[in-house]
């Protein structure tokens, strides 16, 4: 019998076990809903074992939900944490999940051509709409600007149904950082100070470094120097920026994206949670690189640096 310990969202001192449904694969990490008392609620599986009987029934997972699973390394750093603060692991969990229980952000409506059809009237305007359409979708307002038309001649074309209206899930673009777009030079403490973090991280394992300097000193650009040593080293590295409070990031996210070409996600309460989700989702699934955040961005899953 194939069991999975699955940490629920509850302060209880271990995770559950399931049996886990004949043909289902499940994975550390995967997201999952189980039955709690009269309800299905959702897990996330700490481990999956076999054995050959139990000397109590197991309830079975009901599904395998189709949301990312959480990095080995969340896994890692919640089951650590939860260890270290003395907090029940499924809370921990569910500190990780936060982003994906935000709700998601409004579908973008666009505008598209239905096929071939032609308007019953062919006017300079309609032609220019269908010509600035093409094959693409786009926004009616966008579409409008494109062709140099009134939105009325957008919407007499939707009415005529030569074009409709569909929604598209709102995708968030995160650029990635490219570490020679505007190199500093930097003097020989900060190249020093660089050349020591870069290796700390490359090296594997945990090092804890301390940059003393006064106020302009040019510490910020030895860690951003730094960075950019590790993406040169992997370019698929993850990277977090933590900040004490939340008044500090937009100074910071400037100077990065001076730096780097590309603005960072931003994880902090201040964050509208549609956001939250999106750079949530991103982080998980490796499109987001590079995150600075409050505290709560540690169950991100990203930190190479």
């Amino acid at each position: 019998m194939k069991v999975a310990s699955v940490l629920i969202p509850l302060p209880v001192p271990e995770a559950f076990d399931y049996e886990a449904p004949e043909g289902m694969t499940l994975a550390r990490g995967d997201q999952v809903a189980v039955p709690l008392g009269p309800r299905l609620i959702r897990g996330v599986v700490a481990e999956v074992f076999e054995t050959t009987g139990s000397n109590r029934r197991l309830k079975s997972i009901d599904s395998r939900l189709d949301d990312p699973a959480l990095p080995a390394g969340v896994m890692d750093f919640v089951e650590w944490a939860g260890r270290w603060t003395l907090s029940p692991p499924g809370e921990m969990a569910a500190t990780a999940l936060k982003g994906l229980r935000a709700p998601r952000p409004r579908p973008e409506r666009r505008v598209r051509r239905i096929g071939d059809r032609q308007p019953a009237r062919a006017t300079p305007a309609r032609t220019g709409v269908l010509e600035a359409l093409g094959e693409r979708s786009m926004a009616g307002a966008d579409l409008a600007r494109a062709a140099g038309v009134s939105s009325g001649v957008v919407k007499g074309l939707i009415d005529e149904g030569v074009l409709e209206i569909v929604e598209i899930a709102a995708e968030a673009a995160f650029d990635r950082p490219d570490p020679d777009h505007a190199p500093a030079t930097l003097n020989g403490d900060q190249a020093a100070a660089a050349s020591a973090l870069a290796a700390g991280v490359t090296g594997g394992g945990f090092r804890p470094f301390l940059l003393d300097g006064v106020t302009g000193s040019g510490k910020t650009e030895a860690y951003l120097e730094a960075i950019a040593r590790v993406l040169r080293a992997d370019p698929t590295a993850q990277i977090l920026i933590l900040l004490p409070e939340i008044a500090l990031p937009q100074a910071l996210i400037e100077r990065i994206t001076d730096r780097f070409g590309a603005a960072p996600a931003e994880w902090h309460s201040g964050v509208a949670p549609p956001r939250r989700r999106q750079g949530w989702g991103g982080v998980v699934g490796g499109g987001c690189i590079f995150v600075v955040g409050a505290r709560s961005a540690l169950v991100l899953g990203v930190g190479s640096v």
